[in-house]
């Protein structure tokens, strides 16, 4: 009975962060387009899977992944060991970033639109190594105490210098799976490892030490994913068309078999975060699950739920952003295509549970020198403007390059003189801005766009909204927190 109404909980959380969805595709349907498209009741259908999926996926967190995965952040901080620390970082990160539902969405549309020449699992292996990587060298700061802003200078320097020679092919899916790192899964595990050590270490500030292994983890995969896309477009094989899932099956394998083997490869999926919990718990800390049949049934419900998640994505969000970019392009000019983009970035966020949650812990961190809703407010005000952008930006056609080195040297700029009680968390907002189910109708969004519009390459000008959703709440937040020290300074003098 406790597992039923547990899961009646999650399940109306997750129809409660899909409504605002609705809410502006509904708006824009009856109101601006006047039309309803054909595939409404399976779009709807869809959309409950999610919703189950998301439910369950979250259910199971509760119940396995998540305790266990803080109790042993906690013993190992205990412990005090910086090369188990930082193995365990590893660990948690990789396996985290494999399972993450939004970065196997992005991957097969990536594979999928290039022909085959981006390998989906290579590009989700090389994302997951880079964030396991990073949140390792992120632990090592938060126990040495280095300030963040220089990583962050430095690595966007980096970012900037790469996407000066990255092919054009790579660059708006290399930005899109640095946004998707940072979601269901990551975002607690790693944010409560930070915060944890640094609760945990004395002299160290939750605030300034604590936040920022998100924001690492969002970074550096945009550097490898460049790298690899370098690799494989400096070939002098010939481009393949670029193709779309037209939702036909190639596989001849049908009926109960392909729903095994779909369930088989959900739990490949998330093998590794069990892996590394298990291997971690036993052979580490020499320690048994304390209720093993709980946890068990947890990870179930994990890949229940994944698997659910997956399957709604195809027939519900992917075909709403594709079916809205389809109709609004038809429309004279572009302005509804604009309104969309900025109505649907702003109520997305505004609803996700991840940005409250941060937003309230920063609160409590910053002693009352940070308000939590204003944070979301601009927050939500940074996504909006970015999709936004990122719609533009495909419309006219420009290069992504540009739009995405002038943004990260706004970010550096700000980050020379912003307060630096807000660098840390302003680069994790940035990183939490993506949820599980945004990303996916995004994704769709650019796709659309790219597909309808003459002259655009799907590969090439379709994704990159998700990096404009993350550049702009960095600069929104660290522009809110410059100016409020302004006024605070003003006040001061004034007395």
């Amino acid at each position: 009975m406790f597992y039923i109404r547990a899961f009646g909980h999650s399940f109306l959380h997750a129809l409660k962060n899909l409504l605002p969805i609705v809410a502006v595709v509904v708006f824009f349907q009856l109101a601006i387009l006047q039309q309803i498209p054909d595939n409404t009741l399976g779009m709807a259908f869809g959309l409950l899977i999610v919703a189950v999926g998301v439910a369950l996926f979250l259910q199971g967190l509760e119940l396995s992944i998540f305790p266990v995965g803080k109790s042993l952040s906690n013993q190992f901080a205990r412990r005090g060991s910086i090369p188990i620390l930082m193995a365990f970082g590893f660990a948690l990160g990789f396996s985290a970033v494999v399972a993450e539902p939004a970065l196997i969405a992005v991957a097969q549309q990536a594979q999928e639109i290039s022909g085959g020449r981006i390998d989906a699992l290579t590009l989700r292996l090389l994302v997951a190594v880079s964030v396991g990587v990073v949140v390792a060298l992120g632990v090592l700061r938060t126990i040495l105490g280095y300030p963040l802003h220089w990583f962050m200078i430095v690595g966007y320097l980096t970012v900037v210098i790469v996407t000066w020679f990255a092919p054009e092919e790579i660059v708006g899916l290399a930005y899109d799976s640095g946004g998707v790192t940072t979601n269901v899964v990551t975002v607690p595990l790693v944010a409560a490892l930070g915060i944890g050590l640094a609760v945990s270490i004395r002299g160290r500030n939750p605030l300034t030490d604590g936040f920022g292994l998100v924001a690492l983890a969002v970074m550096v995969p945009m550097i490898t994913v460049q790298l690899y896309g370098i690799l494989v477009y400096s070939g002098d094989q010939a481009d393949g068309e670029l193709l779309m899932d037209t939702g036909v099956d190639p596989s001849p394998v049908s009926g109960p078999v392909k729903l095994l083997l779909e369930l088989a490869e959900m739990v490949r999926d998330v093998l590794p975060i069990i892996l590394t919990i298990l291997v971690f718990q036993y052979l580490v800390l020499r320690r048994g699950l304390s209720n093993p049949r709980k946890i068990l049934f947890g990870f179930a419900l994990v890949i229940l739920g994944l698997y659910a998640f997956v399957v709604g994505l195809k027939i519900g969000l992917f075909p709403i952003g594709t079916s809205m970019a389809e109709q609004l392009v038809t429309l004279d000019g572009f302005l509804f295509v604009y309104l969309f983009a900025f109505m649907i970035g702003f109520a997305t966020t505004m609803a996700e549970p991840a940005l409250i949650a941060i937003g309230q812990q920063a609160e409590e961190a910053a002693a009352g020198a940070i308000n939590g809703n204003a944070i979301r407010l601009f927050v939500a005000l940074g996504v909006a403007i970015g999709i936004t952008v990122g719609v533009h930006r495909i419309i006219a056609g420009d290069s992504i390059h540009y739009y995405i080195m002038g943004g990260y040297l706004v970010v550096i700029l700000l980050t020379t003189v912003a307060p630096r009680y807000i660098i840390a968390l302003a680069y994790d907002l940035g990183g939490v801005t993506t949820s599980e189910v945004t990303v996916p109708l995004v994704t769709a969004l650019g796709i659309g766009l790219a597909s309808n519009i003459d002259g655009r390459s799907v590969l090439i000008d379709g994704f990159g909204l998700i990096a404009f959703a993350s550049i702009f709440p960095i600069i929104t937040v660290m522009a809110y927190a410059i100016v409020v020290d302004h006024i605070a300074a003003r006040r001061k003098l004034s007395t």
